[in-house]
């Protein structure tokens, strides 16, 4: 993330499947910034913080894969809340959340400053969506085989370990959608292998392990 100007802030992009380790990366990233020897203020975001409400989440149906990759998230409220403000002409003041997944409420808190040479950086799915993709200046895919992730989510979550099971189909099948539909790994500044967290790798020439069994559409 160097050669932008720290007169302005920078916007970078975490994504990745459930399980990749995007939200560990991307503290982990912050920390790294702000003790670097030109240190630089960080935002951090998460996507997470901007689903939609559940009727919209589940109006295909709770088990859908379409209504996972379509309608999960509020990306409109995300703009409004954090990009719009952010981005230059804006107030300079964004709102960290918009919903509140366990009670299903809307929020709408204070707005707090960030600076003007900050670096917003976000984690969450579908980051390089057609919505989204041009909003980055910097973006990361975090590659993990769907095994890996689902023996993780097992562990944090308590779903099963097996991302063929017919419980993962809304979560799991979603994913492949966006892997078809946009090829996250050719919209990204780097793809990083995150298979082992404490070594993660860049992966030349953008490659993803998902590619082999989800080539883009031509």
């Amino acid at each position: 993330m160097t050669g932008l100007s720290s007169g302005r802030r920078m916007f970078a992009a975490i994504d990745g499947v459930d399980g990749s380790g995007k939200t560990t990366f991307a503290d982990a990233l912050a920390a790294e910034l702000a003790g670097a020897s030109v240190p630089r203020p960080v935002v951090r975001v998460s996507l997470d913080d901007f689903h939609h409400r559940r009727d919209v989440r589940y109006r295909r149906g709770r088990g859908s894969a379409a209504g996972f990759r379509h309608d999960s998230y509020n990306v409109e409220q995300f703009r409004a809340y954090v990009l719009k403000p952010l981005k230059p002409g804006g107030s300079g003041s964004y709102r960290p959340t918009g919903h509140d997944v366990h009670t299903d409420a809307v929020l709408s808190p204070p707005a707090l400053p960030v600076p003007a040479n900050a670096v917003v950086l976000v984690d969450g799915l579908f980051l390089h969506r057609r919505e989204l993709a041009a909003e980055w200046d910097f973006s990361l895919f975090l590659d993990v085989p769907f095994p890996v992730t689902a023996a993780r989510m097992a562990l944090r979550d308590g779903t099963p370990a097996d991302p063929d099971d017919a419980a993962m189909h809304r979560y799991v099948g979603g994913q492949r959608l966006y892997f078809t539909d946009t090829d996250p790994a050719a919209r990204a500044t780097l793809v990083v292998d995150n298979t082992d967290p404490d070594r993660p790798r860049i992966i030349p020439g953008r490659a993803a392990s998902y590619r082999a069994d989800y080539p883009p559409e031509t």
